[in-house]
């Protein structure tokens, strides 16, 4: 891939009417997300770090975008390595969460949960719900975090696992004995509004 280098995005300009840190902390718990582990590097140089902020771009090509904090060793790596894994976690892997949040040292953190290698060296979480292997397409950096763009060239997926869910601060499961209504058919909803109360 050629080098070029990163775009910047300038975030700034209405920084004097956003809303407190507490209070967008607080907001942001709401946002429920799969808990994800974002690795780079090879064997003994490897390095990953948790992390929720991530999300399908692209179907053409086949895109992922995460956000790692742009004065990070992980995100260094990423950008020298170009290119990064993404493992999706499952219920039953908190322990790794855990550990890739900063609860073990960065050069213990793979000795949590069973790891293998992708073709490419990159680690590849063994049970996960899916996992990704990526190389990098585009960078960008907004504020204090870069995003990365990764063209997927690899995945696994599991048919018996379910996600690992983090909101409000804690992990939850899927209920899989509740069920939403499904949408009509031709994909459109139709509201019928109710009379205010008095």
């Amino acid at each position: 891939m050629r080098q070029t280098p990163p775009h910047s995005v300038d975030i700034d300009a209405h920084a004097d009417l956003a809303v407190s840190k507490p209070e967008f902390a607080d907001t942001l718990s709401h946002l429920a997300a799969t808990v994800c582990v974002a690795s780079s590097g090879k064997g003994a140089e490897s390095l990953g770090r948790t992390v929720t902020a991530t999300f399908s771009l692209s179907a053409n090509p086949p895109s992922i975008v995460i956000s790692i904090k742009a004065d990070s060793p992980l995100a260094a790596l990423i950008a020298a390595e170009q290119g990064f894994s993404l493992a999706m976690l499952a219920e039953g892997q908190e322990l790794i969460a855990d550990a890739f949040a900063g609860k073990i040292e960065a050069s213990k953190r793979y000795l949590v949960g069973v790891w293998a290698d992708w073709p490419s060296g990159r680690q590849k979480l063994l049970g996960a719900a899916a996992a990704l292997d990526c190389l990098l397409s585009a960078t960008m950096q907004v504020g204090d975090h870069m995003l990365f763009v990764g063209t997927i060239v690899a995945t696994e997926t599991s048919s018996h696992a379910d996600p690992l869910i983090w909101s409000r601060r804690r992990y939850l499961s899927l209920d899989r004995t509740r069920s939403l209504p499904a949408p009509p058919s031709n994909g459109h909803t139709t509201l019928h509004p109710t009379k205010p109360a008095a």
